[in-house]
């Protein structure tokens, strides 16, 4: 029997890099996206259901995992890899803005993951990986919001372990550093320092930075370590993806509160 995989977020960037690697690996996949209708590629491919999923919108959550299993009967793992980032001083950040970031990249893969657990618990087994970022782990000035997720699906996805360990089911974070993806262009809401004179010249010289800030365009890394997260048959929670993102998570172990900070900011700065 073929395993299926559900994903969400797949319609750019390392959903799709993932959706394609599981296709090659003999995987059923349910490709989640927002407009499917706009998808020109994977639905012509063997064994590959394209549905509509909003992470804000709880019914059509519920329509892609009913039509997941009514397709292929189970969903032996689940990647909730949909999110994006905002970018800009706290102070400046609109209820709009702190709401949108925090029920994409939070309550979503909460409520993906809710609706998928009864599929789970019936199986007795499953895996939940969920995307976050180096950024769960280590902070950048001017991301306070996106930080602010990504942290919490760290500490949501180690806690969940104790709950559904027991039923057979795994949990695992994938951490990329940065990448060559729309995250960074379309996918980012740059709100910035909005009318606030203070904090404008330190927001300007970051976002210049940011420009310079090495990216890697091997995105098939990432949907590499998605698949081995998915497939070790281990219990190993964590999965650093890039070598620059390794070593910050290194440095950020080996460093206090304080030190840490002063490196970020002469690197920032420099």
């Amino acid at each position: 029997m073929k395993n299926t995989i559900l994903i969400t977020g797949a319609s750019s960037g390392f959903g799709r890099a993932a959706v394609q690697l599981f296709h090659l690996k003999g995987w059923n996949i349910i490709a989640t996206m927002r407009s499917p209708e706009k998808d020109e590629e994977l639905h012509h491919l063997e064994n590959v259901l394209v549905v509509r999923l909003d992470v804000t919108d709880v019914t059509s959550i519920q329509a892609a995992v009913d039509s997941a299993v009514g397709r292929f009967g189970r969903i032996d793992a689940l990647v909730n890899n949909a999110g994006y980032g905002t970018l800009g001083a706290l102070e400046a950040a609109s209820a709009e803005v702190i709401r949108r970031q925090v029920d994409t990249n939070l309550i979503g893969p909460i409520q993906v993951t809710q609706a998928v657990l009864p599929v789970m618990r019936r199986q007795r087994s499953g895996t939940i990986i969920n995307v976050s970022s180096v950024g769960g782990r280590v902070t950048f000035p001017f991301s306070t919001l996106y930080h602010a997720t990504k942290f919490a699906v760290e500490g949501l996805t180690e806690s969940l372990q104790y709950e559904l360990n027991p039923l057979g089911i795994r949990l695992k974070i994938i951490e990329p550093g940065g990448y060559k993806t729309d995250f960074v262009s379309r996918s980012m809401d740059y709100y910035g320092a909005g009318d606030i004179a203070d904090y404008q010249q330190a927001f300007d010289t970051f976002a210049a930075k940011l420009e310079t800030w090495p990216l890697s365009e091997n995105i098939g890394e990432v949907a590499e370590t998605i698949f081995a997260a998915a497939t070790d048959g281990t219990e190993q929670l964590r999965y650093p993806t890039d070598a620059h993102g390794k070593q910050l998570l290194e440095a950020r172990g080996q460093m206090d509160d304080l030190a840490f900070k002063q490196m970020m900011t002469g690197q920032l700065a420099g």
